[in-house]
């Protein structure tokens, strides 16, 4: 298939997260969804960033939009890439396969999360070494110099280190769900599964989701419970400078740093080294009091922009929040929700087709705004009053 088709019957976002919605068992899908606590910043993220406006400009020569981006050394095909997502297969069986393998088609960067269900090894290959690989920063530095280990003997070349989980976010959605990996087998997680076929067969095919990255160091016949203690014992997601500056000592590629909202953490994270920030709060998931991710973006912005590679993720959810963002002062994005509603609606064809749908849309606004490259497009932001 074309991989820039784009399913006639699924032209927007909004209507692959309704089809995915009626294909997903509910647990699987308010995963998907939730945030943390009453969910406002989840849907501020959202709202603010399209509050953004922009003016086009048409009385001018205009020989067309170019939506490729170079950052952190590599060239990309647009300027979207696809977040890094726990628990991805369980959302829809081999979503991360699916994922990595349209990035790959597409030339844009998949992030593998820690607590992906596919492994290191595994997505490299399908990606041909260029995914990136996001990192849940273990207790023991020993676990940690073995997972980095692997990321760069797969050919890896940029690492992630996730500042925003200092301690896991209050979500009432899955502590109501009792979500786990597989999930829990109440009456009504088992009876949602029976209404959802399709799911229900792909995961057969598939495999029971596990954390494949991690297995390895999972010892072997944990009951979910003890899977719970062991995953809290061994993961303290709390950075530090001292942190920071160890992986940074031993990491040979692009270093980032994805959750900053705060210009003191910026400005400590560059004086490390790093190479790049992603400003980020998690999707909504981790404080429900915080900043939108737009907003601590125009916080950043004047101060850092010139000074590193500035990326955004959190509330991005359609082809023209990509391009608010992009003006709003952001280098790159990256989606995460917005991937797994188009896996969850249209299974092996859903990554592909979310990509094409994302830069159809986001081409179409550079062009009706007249910029030909993405820098013009921070010259149509128009300065909120």
């Amino acid at each position: 298939m074309d991989p820039n088709y784009i399913n006639p019957r699924l032209p927007s976002v909004a209507h692959l997260r309704e089809h995915a919605r009626k294909r997903m068992p509910g647990f699987a899908f308010d995963y998907l969804e939730g945030g943390c606590n009453t969910e406002r910043n989840l849907r501020r993220n959202t709202e603010e960033l399209r509050e953004v406006l922009l003016r086009p400009e048409y009385l001018k020569d205009f020989e067309g939009a170019s939506l490729e981006t170079e950052i952190l050394g590599e060239t990309y095909a647009a300027p979207f890439g696809i977040a890094p997502v726990g628990l991805q297969g369980l959302m829809w069986p081999r979503a991360t396969e699916i994922l990595a393998e349209a990035a790959k088609v597409h030339n844009i960067p998949f992030v593998l999360s820690t607590v992906g269900t596919a492994s290191i090894e595994t997505v490299s290959e399908i990606t041909e070494g260029r995914a990136w690989f996001q990192l849940y920063h273990p207790a023991e530095d020993d676990l940690r110099d073995k997972i980095l280990q692997r990321a760069a003997d797969s050919g890896m070349k940029v690492l992630v280190l996730l500042a925003d989980t200092p301690t896991f976010g209050y979500r009432p959605r899955e502590i109501k769900n009792g979500l786990s990996i597989p999930p829990k087998m109440s009456l009504s997680n088992i009876l949602q599964m029976a209404m959802n076929p399709t799911w229900a067969l792909s995961q057969l095919g598939a495999g029971i989701p596990e954390f494949k990255t991690l297995k390895p160091y999972i010892p072997k016949g944990l009951s979910m419970k003890h899977l719970g203690m062991f995953m809290n014992k061994t993961f303290s997601g709390r950075l530090s400078s001292d942190r920071i500056a160890a992986i940074r000592d031993q990491w040979d590629g692009k270093l980032v740093v994805k959750g900053i909202t705060n210009p003191v953490d910026a400005a400590k994270a560059l004086e490390l080294g790093v190479d790049g920030l992603i400003v980020s709060n998690h999707g909504g998931r981790q404080i429900d009091s915080g900043q939108s991710a737009v907003a601590s973006l125009a916080d950043l912005r004047d101060e850092f922009s010139r000074k590193t590679t500035l990326m955004m993720d959190s509330g991005i959810r359609e082809g023209s929040d990509v391009m608010n963002a992009v003006a709003s002062g952001a280098d790159f994005t990256f989606l995460g929700r917005t991937f797994m509603y188009g896996v969850g609606a249209l299974g092996p064809q859903g990554g592909t087709h979310t990509i094409a749908l994302l830069k159809k849309q986001a081409q179409q606004v550079m062009e009706q705004l007249g910029c030909e490259s993405l820098s013009e497009c921070r010259q149509r932001l128009i300065p909120a009053a």
